[in-house]
């Protein structure tokens, strides 16, 4: 039986559940640091849900491209690549919170197709296509769909760090943050399921790379959200990116973001 992409991405996710879990909340997991200043921390866990992954696509998709962010690019003859992202926040991985998750995308030139945002841990799998738009979690299987807030006074916002990126960034997103109802920090990519769950309105970020992004893309697009960077352009090769659950929030977040940049100081 051929299996279709999304049989595929479920069957990576779970892969990858089966190797990352055994080592959350583990004492004896020890986190290696990417960068000579800074903090960016790689665990057993990240590497080996990556090449459980890439072993399966190896069987299933071997014409496919793969974008991994543990072991780089492979190159594919279909002009379809999967972006893999085994742990997106390894730093709460290894505080042990619950906020991390495994991407998985399908993407063509023109961008993602196809996205799933899974939540070992918690059991919840997020799933984005054209047509297709569901959780499958410990409350069972429901319709993601965003919410339909228009008023940025009514808005939540979320982001992962409070620094978001350089200081015109964080001049940006402070921008935003004055305007809304509830900001919260910390989330990772699970910020971007509940958006597209239908919790959160807002979600921006910057320094994002492309296997950060391109399945929350997917997942938000196919549950009725919009996401772009902060230009209003297509956000699926990284940088800095606005999610929103509907055009009209999005329009009023991307107006206050371009008013900051024309009010930044020239450098």
């Amino acid at each position: 039986m051929t299996l279709s992409d999304l049989d595929v991405a479920r069957r990576l996710a779970d892969a990858a559940r089966d190797v990352i879990l055994p080592h959350f909340r583990n004492a004896a997991t020890e986190a290696d640091n990417k960068l000579t200043e800074g903090f960016d921390p790689v665990t057993i866990a990240d590497r080996a849900a990556e090449e459980a992954m890439r072993k399966l696509l190896a069987e299933l998709r071997p014409q496919d491209g793969i974008l991994g962010e543990e072991f780089g690019a492979k190159a594919g003859s279909s002009g379809r690549t999967w972006v893999l992202d085994p742990i997106d926040g390894t730093r709460g991985f290894i505080s042990g919170t619950p906020t991390w998750g495994v991407l998985i995308a399908l993407s063509d030139d023109s961008g993602p197709i196809l996205g799933v945002v899974d939540q070992p841990y918690i059991g919840e799998r997020f799933e984005g296509a054209s047509g297709h738009a569901q959780v499958v979690g410990p409350q069972g299987t429901h319709p993601l769909v965003t919410r339909k807030t228009t008023d940025l006074a009514e808005a939540i916002l979320f982001t992962t760090f409070p620094e978001v990126g350089t200081e015109a960034d964080r001049a940006g997103f402070d921008q935003v943050a004055r305007q809304v109802k509830l900001t919260r920090y910390g989330m990772d990519c699970y910020a971007y399921a509940l958006l597209a769950a239908g919790t959160v309105d807002l979600v921006i970020e910057a320094g994002l790379n492309a296997y950060d992004i391109q399945a929350p893309i997917a997942v938000i697009e196919a549950a009725g959200g919009v996401v772009t960077n902060w230009e209003g352009g297509p956000a699926h090769n990284g940088g800095r990116a606005l999610a929103a659950a509907n055009p009209t929030i999005h329009a009023a977040a991307l107006a206050q973001l371009q008013q900051a940049a024309r009010n930044a100081p020239d450098l």
